[in-house]
């Protein structure tokens, strides 16, 4: 009895001593040992109790020491506003290596420039419009490869890593190593405007300037799609992270939805009552944000195509970041927008303004980091963006440390994992998901005329009994019969909605014909 009420004072104390972050780590309840009269149970449960005790306060500590840091935003104090916060006041705030991260280069022969992003944010590809190719790590700053293709550069996006990337050249898309090494050319594309690619799927997709959208998987080379969209030339292409669903702006005001498995769009939106200019994408992936050249930007919610929020300014370029942040570009002004209570309704947050005459073709969010990359006429730049970025990495997702062994193990696991283009839909909570029963399909002549043989059959088949006083005369019976034979039919009929076929053919009542035809209609009898 000593040795139950000891441990079980051992289990209270285990208990007491938790604090609330490691309570959230235990399986549930703890059990009742003084119910129990199994004193080698009672022994049992309470090691197991311990051990659930010891387990949740390590999980506490891991979860202590794994993350480490949270996000934070300006903040700004009296009738400070944090919009008039410019990069240099940061700048003397920061810690060292958070202050190497802003830069300008200067490459006013080249531009415009556009850029992207790995999914771990560690490197950056950059492309001018006149063939300058490069590729920066940006953790140690060192320019990977440099180097020109002599021809008109329209787009850059990374394929599944760092090793192989896609341009949009003049007549086609095409994918280069990290060394700048031509693997492939994609003739079937056409003179691409605007590259995207779908990294769970392996696909690539691109716009050609005849308005055709095609999807390629990078994995066999195998085109999946290849669909004319009808709505004449854009260069204004996004892709939904949610769900994978590719959205185009086009020139009457128009935003289109499609899947690779559709010769049609999923969803047509008049959005503007003028060309789109820009696209963007919220990470929850249903907040989208549309500009038009009719000076409006607005906020949809995808999920009933209804608009939140009209604001009235211009965008040539948006970006949404990790945490919700909205970057807006406009000649050489750029714009970041929050939402500070969590009901859409985005505010200015802070400006930047370049050298005056720079004009911006794209801004683009750091992942994991807060800091916004622009690329413009005369170069690339990147700026702090204080709140902007995730401040905890999933190694297993995206790690911008991960050794080579790491990222060949990655490689083959996202093969094994690569998803079918028909997984790519709207809602797609619908997968894994039972279908819901389907109404009977109408049968075939042929069937129905069988069934109801077999049901007068059946009818016909039926005894009666036989009565007296000449009521079971063979006459009789035969009436009988007939008379469930109709019923058979007629039951039949309702069950099937099959209608009675006329015995004859009903006439046509007569219709007064012009003059000029009554010498051609017949005479009656």
């Amino acid at each position: 009895m000593e040795t139950e009420n000891i441990n079980i004072g051992i289990k209270q104390e285990n208990l007491e001593e938790l604090d609330p972050k490691a309570k959230k780590y235990l399986r549930g309840d703890g059990a009742n040992l003084e119910v129990l009269r199994d004193k080698r149970l009672k022994g049992q449960l309470s090691v197991k109790e311990k051990l659930y005790g010891q387990s949740a306060k390590a999980a506490a500590m891991a979860e202590k020491w794994l993350l480490p840091t949270e996000h934070g935003y300006l903040e700004a104090e009296g009738l400070e506003k944090t919009w008039r916060i410019k990069q240099e006041t940061i700048l003397q705030e920061v810690d060292i290596i958070s202050s190497r991260k802003p830069f300008d280069m200067v490459l006013k022969d080249l531009g415009p420039y556009r850029l992207d992003y790995t999914l771990s944010g560690r490197y950056m590809l950059v492309g001018g419009r006149k063939g300058h190719l490069a590729m920066i790590d940006m953790i140690t700053m060192d320019l990977i490869k440099e180097f020109q293709v002599r021809e008109t550069v329209r787009d850059v996006v990374f394929l599944h890593n760092e090793q192989f990337f896609a341009v949009a050249q003049k007549r086609y898309p095409y994918i280069y190593n990290r060394h700048g090494t031509e693997i492939h050319c994609l003739k079937e594309h056409g003179a691409p405007l605007k590259l995207q690619f779908l990294d769970k799927q392996f696909l690539l997709v691109s716009i050609n300037k005849f308005g055709q959208l095609h999807y390629q998987d990078v994995s066999t080379g195998e085109i999946v799609g290849n669909y004319r969209t009808g709505l004449g030339r854009t260069d204004v292409m996004e892709t939904n992270p949610y769900n994978a669903i590719i959205s185009l702006g086009h020139a009457g005001g128009k935003v289109t939805m499609w899947k690779p498995t559709s010769p049609k769009p999923l969803v047509t939106m008049l959005c503007h009552h003028g060309p789109i200019t820009a696209l963007a994408f919220h990470c929850n992936g249903h907040l989208m944000a549309t500009a038009g050249i009719d000076r409006k930007i607005k906020l949809w919610d995808i999920r009933k195509f209804q608009v939140l929020r009209s604001y009235s300014s211009y965008a040539q370029s948006m970006d949404f970041s990790q945490k919700g942040l909205l970057a807006l570009s406009n000649g050489s002004q750029v714009q970041i927008w929050r939402d500070p209570v969590g009901s859409h309704d985005y505010g200015r947050y802070m400006n930047h303004s370049m050298v005056k005459g720079y004009q911006i073709g794209k801004v683009c969010f750091r992942p994991y980091e807060d800091v916004l990359g622009i690329g413009h006429s005369m170069g690339i730049s990147s700026i702090l963006v204080p709140g902007s970025g995730e401040p905890n990495f999933d190694s297993w997702v995206a790690n911008p440390y991960e050794t080579k062994k790491q990222r060949r193990e990655k490689e083959v696991h996202s093969l094994l994992d690569k998803l079918q283009p028909e997984t790519i839909m709207l809602d797609p909570s619908k997968i894994g998901t039972v279908r819901p029963p389907r109404k009977k399909e109408r049968l075939s002549r042929k069937e129905v005329e069988a069934e109801l043989d077999e049901t007068v059959q059946k009818a016909k088949c039926v005894t009666f009994k036989n009565k007296t006083k000449g009521r079971s005369k063979p006459s009789k019976k035969a009436k009988k019969k007939e008379e469930v034979v109709l019923n058979a039919k007629r039951s039949f009929r309702e069950l099937h909605q099959v209608e009675e076929r006329p015995l004859k053919k009903q006439k046509v009542d007569e219709v007064e014909l012009p003059k000029s035809l009554q010498r051609f209609a017949r005479k009656k009898l």
